[in-house]
């Protein structure tokens, strides 16, 4: 029997996830803030079903849940956040800069929006899994900022830290119903057309492969509820791991 998984942030990671979960035995939805992107994400993958829209707000998802639900005649069994913070507004570097320069917008942009989209995520995601009445998955991806901050992405690092407490939040609430809420740690650059410019330089197993995140989504998608993994982290071997 197909299940059904809808992805958020259906570009890069998200199509890669979306992508290999196509040549299992899944059903696969994709949302992206453009139509061409959603365009491209039914394109490149059989079957799949592409939604253009923001999805920062619960009654974003709520849609895309509906459109997904009315395309392939089944509530979503996996949902899955790989929606990206993105750069920063002010064009400061990635993270937002050091405090003493951190603009009030690139604040915004990295703590609260991130700290928001999870929230959007897990709200509506457990009423879509309610909804279909056989528990299901939530899997919130996020960085190697929600472990520890370093410099520079202090506000990076403070909208991380608020998507590891909404996503601890929601698996200790959700257990008794049968959802399987999983933070999935990527403590890595990974390595994509998006990241291609700043990391030609970088060694060998330096970089996460979008496959291996795809691989660790599927994995924890298929637990028995007997073993629940609740947070995984992965990191390259040739990376600086810190316990």
């Amino acid at each position: 029997m197909s299940r059904t998984a809808l992805i958020l942030g259906a570009r890069n990671l998200g199509g890669a996830i979306a992508s290999h979960l196509a040549e299992g035995d899944w059903q696969v939805a994709g949302v992206a803030r453009t139509d061409e992107t959603a365009s491209k994400f039914e394109e490149t993958i059989p079957g799949a079903f592409g939604i253009a829209l923001d999805a920062s707000s619960p009654q974003s998802v709520d849609d895309a849940v509906a459109r997904t639900r009315e395309r392939f005649g089944a509530s979503p069994d996996l949902l899955v956040n790989a929606v990206a913070a993105g750069p920063s507004p002010s064009g400061a570097p990635f993270g937002g800069g050091p405090l003493a320069d951190l603009s009030h917008e690139d604040f915004d942009h990295y703590a609260l929006k991130v700290a928001r989209q999870t929230y959007a995520f897990l709200n509506a995601g457990v009423r879509a899994l309610r909804e279909g009445g056989d528990g299901g998955t939530l899997i919130q991806i996020t960085g190697g900022s929600t472990r520890r901050a370093i410099p520079g992405r202090g506000a990076w690092a403070a909208g991380a830290f608020a998507t590891r407490a909404l996503t601890q939040a929601a698996s200790q609430e959700l257990r008794e119903e049968g959802i399987h809420a999983v933070l999935l740690i990527v403590d890595a650059t990974i390595k994509s057309p998006k990241t291609a410019p700043f990391t030609q330089n970088a060694g060998e197993y330096e970089l996460a492969e979008q496959e291996d995140v795809a691989r660790a989504v599927e994995y924890l998608a298929s637990q028995e509820a007997t073993a629940w993994t609740h947070e995984l982290q992965v990191t390259p071997r040739g990376d600086r791991w810190l316990p």
